[in-house]
């Protein structure tokens, strides 16, 4: 009798405060650790935990114990060591990543390819727009480098998101059994690896989700800003980054579903090589992409960048696709689908940026599957031009104005299933650059 108007006065108190304080059975402790079970928490145990007011030390211990337990209940893994996680404002992820982006030879190198994708002009550095797009949408991250986790908290006294602790703990989980951290050469390649990190993650983060309200009693998710709502989110440069959230998990999920979770730990054995095999599933992994070459035909004057790296990039299927959208290309249907006519023909590609002082030009040359695939992409690229240029000195070759962000003079022409993009500050240097 007791118990039954302790635990009343207990559900009356939270009624009237607001908290989040679950009831139920606790089981005793494992002899042993095993999954669905850490640092004295089950994943089913209830919490009392007071969540308007924030998390105190020991309700933020107690969230993230049992929200360790109920990813390693879904995803049949278990945590070998605790995960730190802190929590920081919004405003403080700013003002610690602000100009986090690399910057002398190599920003100028990598500015070329993103400028090449028609994302981010010359009036701006990619370091800016990737710090001002992911300040308005990163919700947390895991450093691999610090094994720990980091929620960015929108609200004014610092809550935590169970989805966004629960992806992230994932990535703790995956560093623990498979290692983070490598980060291969090319764009595209990053995408796709990224594919299966976050695909992984994403898609436990959404299994968690359906057992809220049925399976498990879960923290109410606190309000937070939408991603697009700051006046410095690109939407094209994040169409570009989201493509691992959006085509990973669909690329993951069939495998799970088809083959269980060994077969999603074995693509951590063997990534796919493009973002073209997360958006088509079918090609992975057999269809690898075609190696583009481009002799260097640049004059004395023109010199391709002296870098530790490949001098030369792979953007990929998913990047022209955020291209394409950005320049209302293939602004039909759903931003974050990534299957598009005009780019699911993509086979391979290479971006070469070149430099002669302080100007900067590249060759980007784009082989497709069919002569269709090749005509189509040239049509789109070149209706891009025809409405931004201001005079056509030549069949091929475009002259945009200064004003515009990219404001250079190109040359379109195509071979085949071959596409050639030459850009460079003014119709005589095209030559130069790529005779």
């Amino acid at each position: 009798m007791r118990r039954r108007l302790a635990l009343l006065a207990l559900a009356a108190v939270c009624l009237l405060a607001g908290c989040n304080a679950f009831l139920g059975g606790e089981r005793p402790d494992p002899a042993s650790d095993q999954l669905g079970w850490e640092n004295g928490t089950w994943h089913d145990d209830p919490l009392q935990v007071t969540t308007e007011d924030g998390l105190n030390a020991s309700e933020r211990a107690a969230v993230v114990a049992r929200t360790m337990a109920r990813v390693e209940e879904i995803r049949g893994l278990e945590f070998e060591e605790p995960v730190p996680v802190t929590v920081i404002s919004r405003a403080e992820y700013r003002r610690n990543n602000s100009d986090s982006g690399n910057g002398g030879a190599y920003g100028e190198w990598n500015n070329q390819v993103w400028e090449a994708l028609f994302l981010v002009g010359e009036d701006r550095n990619v370091s800016a727009a990737f710090d001002s797009t992911l300040g308005s949408s990163v919700q947390g991250y895991y450093s691999p480098s610090k094994d720990e986790i980091v929620i960015v908290s929108d609200a004014e006294t610092p809550t935590i998101d169970r989805t966004t602790l629960a992806h992230e703990l994932v990535h703790a989980l995956q560093d623990q059994h498979y290692g983070l951290g490598g980060n291969p050469e090319f764009q595209d390649t990053q995408l796709a690896h990224r594919g299966v990190t976050e695909g992984d993650a994403t898609y436990v983060q959404k299994l968690y989700e359906r057992r809220c309200g049925d399976r498990w009693r879960c923290l109410d998710r606190p309000d937070r800003t939408t991603a697009g709502t700051d006046s410095d989110f690109d939407r094209g440069v994040f169409v570009a980054l989201y493509a691992p959230y959006a085509a990973g998990p669909r690329f993951v999920a069939e495998r799970q579903q088809a083959e269980g979770w060994d077969a999603v730990d074995r693509l951590y054995e063997r990534y796919p090589n493009s973002t073209e095999q997360l958006i088509h599933p079918e090609k992975y992994p057999d269809e690898a992409p075609v190696d583009v070459s481009i002799p260097d035909r640049s004059n004395g004057q023109w010199e391709r960048f002296d870098l530790q790296r490949p001098a030369h990039d792979v953007v990929g299927e998913a990047s022209i696709y955020a291209m394409l959208r950005a320049t209302g290309q293939a602004d039909d249907g759903a931003p974050y689908e990534y299957e598009h006519p005009l780019s699911s023909g993509w086979g391979g590609d290479r971006i070469v940026p070149y430099r002669d002082g302080d100007r900067f030009g590249y060759v980007w040359a784009i082989e497709w599957d069919s002569r269709r695939d090749a005509r189509d992409f040239e049509r789109a690229y070149r209706a891009v031009l025809d409405e931004r240029a201001s005079r056509q000195p030549g069949t091929d070759t475009y002259v945009l104005p200064e004003s515009d962000p990219f404001g250079d003079a190109f040359r379109v022409t195509r071979t085949g299933t071959r596409v050639r993009i030459v850009n460079g500050p003014s119709v005589e240097s095209l030559d130069g650059i790529h005779g």
